[in-house]
């Protein structure tokens, strides 16, 4: 029964093509390669978006984050800019500021422009690197009146992992650890010029780096599997925190790649953008905790790679279909490592609980299940700030009006508002509260006191 401070966020967070779909004036994307029919108009939020806003002012929500599409305002990635489709995200903006709803936009969230992936393979090349900066200083230039809070990747350590290839657009690329080290390395670099252009033009904005928060648990106590565990948090958690707040990377991981002869593509003169960038706040995801099994993993085996591999059910936790678990304490335990280890305000982003849901004679979904996850998953992060001395600054939920997942299921709901379609079939996509669309509103609303 704590209330959160004044000004804490509350609210929800999607990507471009996960509400968008391939409406409107834009390029092609990666997306348009997948072949699930899911995309093309995903849940029509370019059309429907002033009634989905009206929804989330009701559910008492205080910020939206959502992606500008890189297709959809330069068609071919390194182009001439597409003015009406910077207009429709200006119209976005004006339409959440208009219902006191503050904007927060990710600059990328998965999906590379096709001109730029068929003819560069995506971050693989300097060229794209340089596409991304120009790109990301047009847009936040043109916004930076309305919109304080920017976000430069979507889960920034996947491109640390074999999702890289596909989500850095470098979908003709050999899967070698060259390659793998490269796409991340570029990556940090288009990160940190964006960063530092920030803080050298706008004073008042706020940008931050965000990574998918890799809690991972030991098998046992067995040294071998501690050690693997205490791995994957150096190089898929705090490589990268250390680089968004210290602007290197840690000696472990340079080590690797020296033993290794990995070619990361590290020129001279990276050492200047990387070291100037500086962090406003750390933002993350969080959605399960992994256990891992050192007897799993091969000699030699990048520990970037671990979890592709070695990762195991946790038999102490429940999951949903897919597999992942639900842990709030492993959120308290995310939040509070974060913030004792780099002393900057912490913003879980994304946090939810994908599951499988069918409206029938148009009655509430009781999702209880769902219900009992953020409410749990709030008071952890209470925990975190009360007992721990946490500074969060806000809670954004994933997807609280249905979207299809990332992988195109639009049987994986997150929504406490569900969407009348399916994987085949469009239907009329109305909206239909859930029972958690009450339990959320009241803790939005009460500013976290009614959770």
């Amino acid at each position: 029964m704590t209330t959160m401070p004044t000004g804490f966020f509350w609210g929800n967070s999607t990507s471009s093509m996960q509400t968008e779909g391939f409406q409107g004036v834009r390029g092609k994307s990666t997306y348009d390669l997948k072949k699930e029919t899911t995309w093309e108009k995903t849940i029509d939020e370019y059309h429907r978006y002033p009634e989905d806003f009206d929804l989330m002012a009701e559910m008492g929500v205080n910020m939206y984050r959502f992606e500008i599409s890189w297709a959809r305002v330069v068609p071919d990635g390194d182009g001439e800019f597409n003015e009406a489709g910077i207009q429709f995200y200006s119209d976005m903006i004006d339409a959440l500021q208009a219902r006191g709803i503050q904007p927060m936009i990710a600059l990328y969230h998965f999906d590379m422009p096709l001109a730029l992936a068929e003819k560069y393979n995506g971050f693989l090349s300097r060229h794209v690197v340089d596409a991304y900066v120009r790109y990301a200083k047009e847009i936040i230039s043109r916004f930076a009146d309305r919109v304080t809070y920017w976000l430069t990747f979507n889960e920034h350590n996947l491109y640390f992992t074999n999702m890289a290839y596909d989500i850095g657009g470098a979908i003709n690329a050999e899967q070698s650890l060259d390659n793998l080290y490269q796409i991340f390395h570029h990556t940090m670099l288009a990160h940190a010029h964006v960063a530092n252009f920030v803080h050298e033009q706008f004073n008042q904005l706020k940008i931050g780096g965000m990574l998918a928060y890799q809690v991972t648990y030991p098998a046992t106590s067995k040294p071998t599997d501690v050690f693997a565990a205490r791995r994957v948090d150096t190089f898929l958690n705090d490589n990268l925190l250390t680089m968004f707040t210290a602007g290197h990377y840690l000696p472990e991981v340079l080590a690797f790649v020296a033993t290794h002869n990995i070619d990361m593509d590290y020129q001279p003169k990276d050492d200047a953008v990387l070291s100037k960038q500086t962090s406003d706040f750390i933002a993350f995801s969080y959605y399960r905790t992994d256990m891992l099994n050192a007897d799993k993993i091969p000699d030699g085996t990048a520990p970037n790679r671990y979890l592709d591999i070695a990762n195991e059910k946790n038999p102490y936790l429940t999951a949903n279909e897919w597999s992942w678990t639900i842990d709030p304490l492993g959120f308290r335990n995310a939040l509070t490592s974060i913030y004792s280890r780099y002393q900057l305000p912490v913003f879980p982003v994304e946090n939810g609980l994908g599951w499988r849901e069918e409206m029938t004679d148009d009655q509430m979904i009781q999702d209880d299940y769902r219900i009992q996850y953020h409410r749990d998953h709030i008071d952890a992060m209470k925990q975190a700030m009360i007992e721990d001395g946490t500074n969060v600054i806000g809670y954004l939920g994933w997807g609280l009006i249905d979207i299809p997942s990332s992988s195109g299921d639009m049987n994986k709901r997150y929504g406490a508002v569900y969407v009348n379609r399916t994987n085949e079939e469009e239907r009329d996509m109305s909206r239909s509260k859930k029972a958690s669309f009450d339990y959320l509103r009241d803790v939005f609303k009460s500013n976290g006191f009614n959770s």
